[in-house]
């Protein structure tokens, strides 16, 4: 079985072995020069903010005959080396006055983050109690949709001649196996804790075959059908996900809620693509106000909240050949100039920002929130959360996540574009998971919950990654994907991928009406 008996192994190598690790990528970089390092040296290197450009200056000032790079070779370039004062190498960076006098009024409260509460190391017992604790809660969410839902063992009694004629069952199961048959059937293979079971949805079923088209690999479904005359197919008739309540009157209601919160997402700062001239122009109109494009006038004054739902810099060694695409080269620098920008907001906005897949935190989702290293070198007001994240600002709950499964969606899925992000983020809802399918784009690690899994509907979802703005309603949930500050890279131009930068999503927390404006 493939969730519950046989995870997969490679995942587990993915998760151990993490890209930003550290003390990795220090030796690497003094293999493939062909040098060993010394313990004691690689202790001293991973206290320092270890760039390419650093550890280059090194390689250099060794003699040819060095084999193992000794600490003694590494305090002179210590020595020489300085960092660059805020306010000083980028000029066009401000600091807020001190002396401006406002504040923040409101409630915020982080709901759910995986900071601090990580607990896996990888183990094998780690994946099936994941699998077990995704099934679990996701089943009871389809079971509370009303429809009595056996477990497959039970359909063992077909074989047996207990079970009478051709009664319509209904099972829940997680996807372990997709295919389409030679005949042009759709093959969904589905299990839970007591075995597994061959599902079909018969290609003459429009309705249904199209809904079998759009089943993803490891989501939970609830599936209703004829069992064949042996007993080891079962024939679909209809295909059910846990999918969000529908809501018939608000819930804010009651909340007294007012003001009005930004949502931003991919900054890439330090990337030589960062547009730069418009993200000021953002910063001082949230100081100032003035006149933007957008559809109705928004008061600057009214705003409480900033969102930032990751990629806050472009970061270092994301994927090959960026370093030929970056204005900044050093990772820690990058975050440096983004305090700057970040240090110049209002007082009376709180800003809460959370990490995505470019930024310098584990790979794997969930995302711990940034080190303290980084952390410390922004306002003490800033409120850091960790990728997914839950909050509430004045009682409207708000799930924050980067949306780096929205490529695994795009790509398994029929008519999934990145041109309209919000239809992605629609099947996250339906699935009440932020991503479904495991072990593909996304690497996920193995927690002893399932993070990913959306228990409580939110008001709003929070999304970026894919450099498209959307912004939509399902089921009383708004929907927002906020873009990007970031013109087209070299990769985007191969890919035949345009961005819609410089804009930025205002939500009527009273209303969560949602108004889109633009800094171009």
């Amino acid at each position: 079985m493939r969730i519950f008996i046989a995870c997969k192994e490679i995942i587990v190598c993915t998760i151990l072995m993490e890209k930003t690790d550290h003390a990795s990528f220090i030796v690497e970089q003094f293999a493939q020069a062909g040098y060993q390092i010394d313990p004691e040296a690689l202790t001293l290197l991973m206290e320092q903010d270890t760039t390419p450009p650093f550890i280059g200056r090194i390689l250099d000032s060794l003699d040819e005959s060095t084999l193992v790079v000794s600490p003694a070779q590494i305090y002179p370039a210590l020595n020489t080396r300085t960092t660059p004062q805020s306010g000083t190498e980028y000029p066009h960076v401000h600091i807020r006055d001190p002396d401006y006098e406002d504040e923040w009024i409101g409630e915020l409260d982080v709901i759910s983050d995986i900071t601090d509460q990580s607990t896996c190391v990888g183990e094998y017992r780690e994946f099936v109690d994941f699998f077990r604790n995704r099934f679990s809660r996701l089943g009871d969410m389809l079971r509370n949709r009303g429809i009595g839902f056996r477990p497959i063992e039970s359909l063992n009694r077909r074989k047996l001649g207990l079970v009478e004629g051709r009664e319509e069952i209904s099972v829940i199961g997680m996807v372990s196996d997709l295919r389409t048959s030679k005949n042009g059937h759709r093959m969904i293979e589905i299990e839970d804790t007591t075995g597994s079971l061959r599902t079909m949805v018969l290609k003459n079923k429009h309705d249904i075959f199209e809904q079998g088209m759009k089943v993803m690999l490891d989501e939970v479904i609830g599936v209703t059908g004829n069992l064949s005359d042996d007993g080891n197919l079962l024939f679909i008739n209809s295909i059910m996900w846990p999918d969000m309540p529908i809501r018939t009157s608000s819930e804010l209601g009651e909340q007294n809620v007012s003001g009005k919160a930004v949502m931003i997402s991919d900054i890439h700062v330090g990337s030589d693509t960062f547009l730069e001239d418009q993200w000021l122009g953002f910063i001082d109109w949230l100081d100032h106000g003035g006149s933007v494009a957008g559809n109705g006038s928004v008061d600057v004054k009214d705003i409480r909240y900033l969102v930032v739902a990751g990629d806050l810099v472009d970061g270092i060694g994301i994927y090959p050949n960026q370093e030929e695409e970056l204005a900044i080269t050093d990772v820690y620098e990058q975050y440096k100039v983004a305090a700057d920008y970040f240090n110049r907001i209002p007082k009376h906005i709180k800003v809460i920002i959370s990490p995505g897949n470019h930024d310098a935190v584990r790979q794997a989702e969930p995302q711990p929130t940034f080190p303290e290293k980084i952390r410390k070198m922004f306002s003490q007001d800033v409120v850091f959360v960790g990728n997914p994240a839950v909050i509430s600002m004045d009682g409207v709950r708000t799930l924050i996540y980067h949306g780096r499964s929205i490529d695994d969606i795009v790509a398994n899925l029929p008519g999934m574009k990145y041109e309209d992000p919000t239809r992605p983020m629609i099947e996250m809802l339906k699935r009440r998971h932020l991503s479904p399918m495991y072990g593909s784009r996304v690497s996920i690690a193995p927690e002893k919950e399932d993070h990913l899994v959306i228990d409580k509907p939110p008001h709003i979802l929070h999304c970026g990654h894919v450099h498209t703005v959307g912004c939509t309603t399902y089921r009383g949930v708004t929907v927002i994907n906020s873009g990007t500050w970031q013109s087209q890279t070299e990769f985007q131009r191969r890919m035949n991928l345009q961005p819609d930068p410089a804009k930025a999503a205002i939500v009527d927390l009273a209303t969560l009406n949602t108004n889109i404006i633009s800094f171009q």
